[in-house]
């Protein structure tokens, strides 16, 4: 099957719909928060009664503007809505205010990792404005459908892209970027778990070296990163083996069942026509203008790929700079570290060493790590001055800070009689006491066995009951070995 599958190329497209984080719907004021009980956050306006006008969320157009511009897009500057017509039970109004033919934002890119790790740009078609319907649950009660409207007109960002993706890896890891690009951005939370960030996939399989594309299939209602992937190499290989059974591919909207790992029949696929698009008579186009454009783009934050860029150029490795940029949170913090301190390796092994440990342990997120990132650069400096030991600063000293944050390092070090001995005069003596307890091994080293140093450096951290600074005192014995 394996070398059948190497004979068949895939055509894959993601559409993302993403959940901004507003405080109110798209077209009226109802609050968009998660959680509330059914029904609670409506309004005539989100149910489309007779006589209502929707009003435009500025929020939802820089949302969009941020976006476009973090994608490389073009900003359109005339914006024109349109009404998708169809009939379902979460819909209230019998229709959805979405763009058609005036998409916000078209063309630009995203960068991602292919299979083999090697970088791939995914070319993007769109990015527009519309809104969410409500939210059908069939698992509550046995005998009907219930409809809870409060999510009914929250704001959405639809993303499609060109259909570049091979595989289900190049997938989840777009999806990864994307999420990873609207949290820095702050426009949603991008959390699959709550419906902020849902995927549509679009699925064909050709012979290689066709120009034309197969039959497409939609896989919807996909619920992890981890479902798209499966989704995407399960319907590739269902697709392949139906053509070479003689069966042929038709156009349907598929489900994805996690339980087996396959994809189910939903419904046969409707065409843009099926949803007789027409202009939105009640909102008028929003224009929008190059100095806008240019505003949005000045109060951007550091995106991802910046800070990548930034921190690979401050010698850090790859990986290094992939974990620190893994949420806006994390990168933020590393920022405030290095204003304080120049040893960014150093600043970079504090966050993946014990502030990690501490948080992974709790489960809990950078927000909620007490101490400033003021007092970890503090920590450092006094690890380079070599006036702390690494082991003593992120062990015994790191401990005593998390249960009085407010305390000063250098102070606390004291305190704990933490401070390194750096004097030379008195390592010296620590020195030729180490020495003087062995010296058959110094007699073997002068013979060519360096390896004993380990002994003597021992035997003077012994002696100096672990405070004296092993750069001095390694330095000392190395010095008088030589004599």
């Amino acid at each position: 099957m394996e070398d059948i599958l190497k004979s068949y190329e895939p055509v894959i497209g993601l559409e993302i719909h993403v959940q901004l984080n507003t405080a109110s719907k798209a077209y009226s004021s109802d609050a968009t928060s998660y959680g509330e009980e059914p029904n609670s956050k409506v309004s005539p306006i989100t149910l489309g009664h007779p006589g209502t006008l929707p009003m435009l969320n500025e929020g939802v157009l820089e949302s969009a503007v941020k976006l476009g511009v973090a994608c490389n897009c073009q900003i359109r500057e005339v914006n024109e809505f349109a009404r998708k017509n169809y009939f379902y039970a979460d819909l209230p109004k019998g229709y959805q205010i979405t763009q058609d033919k005036t998409p916000i934002c078209n063309g630009g890119f995203v960068e991602i990792k292919d299979a083999n790790g090697a970088d791939k740009k995914i070319n993007l078609t769109r990015i527009h404005m519309e809104e969410d319907s409500g939210k059908s649950s069939h698992d509550i009660d046995p005998f009907n459908t219930l409809i809870d409207l409060n999510r009914a007109g929250t704001p959405l960002l639809e993303i499609v892209s060109e259909p570049e993706f091979k595989d289900g890896t190049e997938a989840y890891n777009y999806l990864s970027e994307m999420r990873k690009l609207v949290r820095y951005l702050d426009i949603s939370d991008g959390n699959m778990e709550e419906g902020s960030l849902r995927c549509d996939v679009n699925i064909s399989v050709k012979p290689k070296g066709q120009k034309e594309f197969g039959t497409k299939v939609e896989v919807k209602n996909l619920n992890s990163f981890r479902n798209v992937q499966k989704s995407i190499d399960f319907e590739i290989k269902r697709q392949v083996e139906l053509i070479e059974s003689g069966g042929t591919v038709t156009q349907q909207t598929r489900t994805f069942d996690a339980g087996s790992g396959k994809t189910q029949v939903l419904r046969a696929k409707e065409d843009a026509h099926d949803y007789r698009y027409f202009n939105e008579p009640d909102l008028q186009p929003v224009i929008v203008k190059e100095d806008y454009i240019a505003s949005v783009k000045r109060n951007l934050p550091a995106l991802p790929k910046e800070l990548f860029a930034k921190y690979r150029k401050l010698k850090l490795s790859e990986y290094d700079a992939n974990l620190l940029t893994e949420s806006k949170e994390l990168a933020s913090y590393y920022e405030e570290i290095i204003e304080h301190t120049q040893n960014y390796k150093g600043a970079a092994n504090w966050i993946m060493g014990s502030i990690k440990s501490y948080l992974n342990e709790r489960a809990a997120s950078i927000a909620e790590f007490p101490l400033q990132a003021k007092t970890i650069a503090e920590l450092q400096i006094l690890v380079d001055a070599g006036k702390v030991s690494n082991s003593a600063a992120t062990g015994e000293l790191f401990k005593a800070l998390l249960e009085d944050p407010e305390a000063s390092p250098s102070e606390l070090a004291q305190k704990l009689n933490l401070i390194q001995e750096s004097n030379e005069d008195e390592l010296m003596a620590f020195v030729k006491q180490a020495l003087s307890k062995y010296p058959d091994k110094v007699e073997a080293y002068r013979n060519g066995k360096k390896g004993v140093q380990g002994l003597f450096m021992g035997e003077v951290m012994k002696l100096s009951k672990g405070k004296a600074d092993p750069k001095v005192a390694s330095k000392l014995v190395t010095q008088e070995l030589e004599k």
